[in-house]
């Protein structure tokens, strides 16, 4: 199965220019949250929604853009899901929510000591609770209680935790946040946007054209606006292949927010230094300023944003 996938989406990529080929894809089964669940992500709504590809590893700059300078750092080889996670691979956590605590530890970097789950941390009693913290926003959540025709798009409304809960049972982590800001600037390229330089445009990216300052937000936006998962595949992918690491929404990583360690080799910041996890990629909400690979913002891990959602990372293999 793995093999025919790999070979599918391979096919697929052909055209796919600088997104490159997914050649080792995860198979269907392996995940829990893809159980069972048929393949309707992509632009063409036949690949695998829980794929993953692989980031080769390297040395890049993190341009600190408040700060005017640039940081060093070096990441490992790790896998990172092509797709943000959707509502149907959300409601398979949902289905087996039962007051579900990671194990001590779950959902760690395997190079960075202490970055796995803290018994300590607040998550949803039961489902009920769970399903009253995916309605944040009355015209902008993505859940619906029952199946629709929005399984394909990207879960929002989900606060750090449960976000981190979802990649621990679903057997990955959160990606630090040098992790995903490298795959989101092409590695050491160090590109503006995942697809390279050139500015943003609806071909490549879901976000807002005509945002307002005065409202904070995207003022004629509706639901319908909150796009599929690649629905700017394959023009708008990263080099790994990942879609929507610009736009779409803001992505959950495990670092708090803090100025940049001035050496990084897999590092994440664990403590919270200045307050807030990082939520990296700009937003369907946000204005093509938001999408730069570089842009930094955090929100309180607590607190579900109708504009945030999140992808997994894995272990290399």
């Amino acid at each position: 199965m793995a093999a025919s996938n790999g070979s599918l989406l391979c096919a697929l990529a052909l055209a796919m220019g600088p997104a490159g080929c997914i050649a080792d894809v995860v198979p269907s089964s392996s995940l829990a949250s893809c159980a069972d669940l048929a393949a309707t992500c992509g632009p063409k709504g036949d690949e695998i929604c829980c794929a993953n590809a692989l980031v080769t590893g390297g040395a890049y700059e993190r341009l600190d853009l408040e700060q005017n300078k640039s940081y060093p750092a070096t990441v490992s080889d790790f896998r990172l899901d092509r797709f943000e996670v959707t509502v149907g691979r959300f409601r398979r956590f949902w289905s087996a929510y039962s007051g579900f605590l990671p194990a001590a530890g779950a959902g760690a970097h395997p190079n960075i000591e202490g970055s796995g789950w803290d018994d300590s941390w607040p998550l949803p009693q039961d489902q009920a609770e769970l399903t009253a913290s995916l309605k944040c926003s009355s015209y902008y959540q993505t859940w619906t209680d029952e199946p629709g025709d929005g399984e394909n798009k990207p879960i929002n409304c989900v606060n750090w935790y449960v976000a981190f809960a979802f990649c621990a049972w679903d057997g990955g982590r959160l990606p630090t946040e040098a992790e995903w800001n490298y795959a989101a600037a092409r590695g050491s390229e160090e590109t503006n946007y995942p697809w390279g330089s050139a500015a943003p445009d609806d071909d490549h990216a879901v976000y807002c054209p005509n945002y307002s300052e005065v409202d904070q937000g995207c003022p004629t936006a509706t639901l319908a606006d909150i796009s599929d998962v690649g629905s700017r595949s394959p023009a708008g992918d990263g080099k790994w292949g990942q879609s929507d690491l610009a736009g779409s929404m803001r992505e959950w990583t495990l670092d708090y927010h803090d100025v940049y360690p001035e050496h990084c080799d897999d590092c994440a910041n664990l403590t919270n230094g200045m307050g807030g996890r990082e939520a990296r990629g700009g937003d369907w909400n946000n204005d093509a300023a938001s999408l730069s690979s570089y842009q930094r913002i955090a929100y309180d891990p607590a607190e579900a944003k109708s504009w945030v959602g999140f992808r997994c990372a894995r272990r290399p293999r």
